[in-house]
């Protein structure tokens, strides 16, 4: 947090003013969903197929995102400390546990928990390999279309 707060020139206390956690600091926000597109994800949209609309709402989390490559490596080479690995996978289960519910409220009772589950776990598997392909990627696509490419792949194994 010294480290931090002295590449940002602030004091470690008015960091805190700015980030409610350390994990806050060092990885920045959790994603943020527009209230209007989850609505129409909860109502149905905007394709009518789910695995559509959560490429949807990934493709809309990670643009707003905007992930350079250098801040990507850095953060990927952070994952290999366990306390932040630790860390990261609770915000993960956290982020997870909103998006089952999310898809058990636009998709019913039919749809039941493990299934909510297995989905949000695969679009999360995604965001690692799409990760990984944006490191290594010699054409330096945006983290959208890599995870869009991802998501194609994941649809055509599964098919």
């Amino acid at each position: 947090m010294e480290d931090l707060a002295e590449a940002a020139e602030v004091s470690r206390r008015t960091l805190f003013n700015y980030f409610p956690s350390k994990l806050d600091a060092v990885l920045g926000e959790g994603p943020q969903l527009d209230d209007a597109q989850l609505e129409e994800f909860r109502a149905g949209g905007p394709t009518g197929r789910l695995v559509d609309d959560l490429g949807v709402l990934a493709d809309s989390i990670l643009t707003a995102e905007d992930l350079g490559r250098d801040e990507a490596a850095i953060t990927r080479r952070l994952l290999r400390t366990p306390k932040l690995l630790a860390a990261v996978h609770e915000r993960f289960e956290t982020i997870g546990a909103v998006f089952v519910g999310e898809i058990r409220r636009r998709e019913g009772a039919s749809f039941d928990q493990r299934q909510a589950e297995v989905a949000v776990a695969v679009l999360i598997v995604l965001f690692g390999a799409s990760l990984d392909a944006f490191l290594t990627d010699p054409l330096e696509r945006p983290m959208n279309e890599l995870y869009a490419d991802s998501l194609a792949a994941a649809r055509a194994l599964f098919a």
